[in-house]
């Protein structure tokens, strides 16, 4: 008997035209690292009395459908992940082309999105995907991921592939060393590490069905925070601090072939540091920062993608 390999594990996923109804088709093969996308449904113990000391049986409680998927930051695929998170991009150019997605959008794409694991065979589809989070971190080596957090409207499992043969896309991973860090313009340097996580704070419409799942993700007021760890050099990043004032960070990574991704955050406020000697060592500080809206450009974030894919 066949024994399911997270190697032989399988993920599709497709934009959904209608809330919590998967497409017909349209699937697209995704790389991923790993995932704990599922539903659950837990049991409540009975509370009645007068049967003895032994219990009588549980009672169903409702599904929760939710989890993570870690997938690399690469120059066609991550761009999914990037229209889940905020919406469908700006695209402009003739190839290479440029897709600037921006943070602000008030409604979201929601996917359905399919694990397969064919041994046993078992092939869970996933409706009504919104995604929750998006975050992940520089630091000088290491592999490149990101985790996406998502919730779902439910799981139907079948022993066959609704995806029917999903397209593949064309795998060009960026990586740590591919990185760089500027601040209004000019590389930032003696850093570290930096941690970034965009959230959409989605609010479940838990309505009362038979079928115990949720009516939709709606999102909330955004966050977009982080940490950026420094070496102690100069006090560029503490005098902001102590001023209040915002400044932009630009985290990117770029490919010797074209491809490229940037993140950029308009508008960054910096709390005061504690400044701590802790040994010989050198010394570092860290800032647990927080992004805002930028009054000029009306919004939050931009991430623009450059690559040889035409539309998302």
């Amino acid at each position: 008997m066949a024994r399911a390999q997270g190697a032989r594990a399988q993920m599709a996923l497709a934009f959904e035209t209608t809330y919590g109804t998967p497409p017909a088709g349209g699937f697209t093969r995704m790389p991923f690292a790993s995932t704990s996308l599922g539903a659950e449904q837990p049991l409540l113990n009975s509370e009645l009395l007068g049967y003895g000391r032994d219990p009588l049986a549980p009672i169903k409680d409702a599904v929760t459908a939710d989890g993570a998927v870690v997938v690399p930051i690469d120059a066609e695929g991550f761009g999914f992940w990037l229209k889940a998170a905020f919406g469908d991009p700006v695209t402009t150019g003739t190839g290479p082309w440029t897709h600037e997605f921006r943070s602000g959008a008030w409604t979201l794409p929601s996917l359905s999105i399919e694990t397969g694991m064919p041994e046993v065979p078992r092939y869970a589809i996933y409706s009504g995907c919104v995604l929750d989070q998006l975050s992940w971190q520089m630091q000088r080596s290491g592999l490149l991921t990101a985790t996406a957090r998502l919730v779902a409207q439910g799981e139907t499992v079948g022993s066959v592939s609704s995806a029917g043969t999903p397209a593949p896309i064309d795998l060009k991973r960026f990586g740590h060393f591919n990185g760089s860090i500027t601040r209004n313009g000019a590389a930032l340097g003696n850093v570290v590490s930096a941690q970034i996580a965009y959230a959409n704070n989605l609010d479940r419409i838990e309505t009362i069905r038979s079928d115990g799942r949720i009516d939709g993700a709606d999102p909330s007021i955004a966050a977009l925070n982080g940490s950026i760890e420094v070496r102690f050099a100069d006090s560029t990043l503490v005098t902001q601090a102590l001023d209040g004032d915002p400044c932009a960070l630009e985290f990117s990574y770029a490919l010797p072939s074209g491809e490229s991704f940037t993140f950029t955050v308009h508008a960054v406020y910096l709390p005061r540091p504690r400044i701590e000697i802790s040994g010989p060592q050198g010394v570092q500080a860290s800032f647990d920062w927080q992004a805002a809206r930028d009054s000029a450009l009306g919004r939050m974030c931009t991430a623009t993608l450059i690559n040889d894919r035409e539309e998302y």
